[in-house]
């Protein structure tokens, strides 16, 4: 399939993820919104005609994961170095297994939906970039048509310049830019007040 879509999530394990959450909330409530939030993002890549993977960070347990049912998705382990290294190492697996349209994401933010995905699918046939925005000065999804390795160099990872970096690449590039609307991850205790609020 010519549509490729990376899921870049962690094992989930009590004290290894949600960690800036765990620090108001508590550990085990952290491992269970993590928890929630993977599900919702199956939900959501659930609704998507493409060719999906699962790039897993940390240690898989012993015996059955909990990504054992997620039947349809390949998996492979995330490699070691920097975020920016790993995206750009999953990006290049996905053009080399011949994808003409690669979109990455996280699992980080529970409003994220499968007509989100499919628009982002969509700019693409028209754009060599698309970008969905997070309220942080982050992104929650990126894709493109062709490796553009510039968005993985000198950034400042999880930090609110990364979004304008990147559109600065495109700007600097070139390239066609494509926009979804905005969404909230979910870091830190004041993220999941707000979402919980909303879902009231």
């Amino acid at each position: 399939m010519a549509d490729h879509l990376l899921i870049f999530a962690r094992h989930p394990a009590l004290g290894l993820v949600k960690t800036r959450l765990a620090h108001t909330v508590g550990e085990e409530e952290a491992l269970r919104v993590y928890e929630e939030l993977l599900h919702h993002t199956r939900t959501a890549a659930d609704g998507v005609a493409a060719t999906k993977t699962l790039w897993l960070a940390g240690e898989p347990p012993m015996g059955p994961t909990f990504f054992a049912d997620w039947r349809g998705y390949g998996q492979r382990p995330q490699p070691t170095g920097e975020l920016g290294e790993r995206m750009h190492h999953a990006f290049e697996a996905a053009f080399a297994e011949g994808a003409s349209r690669v979109v990455i994401i996280g699992t980080d933010c529970p409003e994220l939906s499968s007509a989100d995905l499919e628009q982002a699918f969509a700019h693409l046939a028209s754009h060599d970039v698309v970008v969905g925005p997070a309220l942080d000065g982050g992104y929650y999804l990126l894709g493109m048509t062709t490796l553009v390795a510039d968005f993985f160099r000198g950034k400042a990872w999880s930090t609110d310049s990364v979004l304008t970096d990147t559109l600065a690449d495109a700007n600097r590039l070139g390239l066609r830019l494509g926009q979804l609307p905005p969404l909230s991850d979910v870091d830190t205790a004041s993220d999941l007040l707000a979402w919980q609020s909303r879902r009231a």
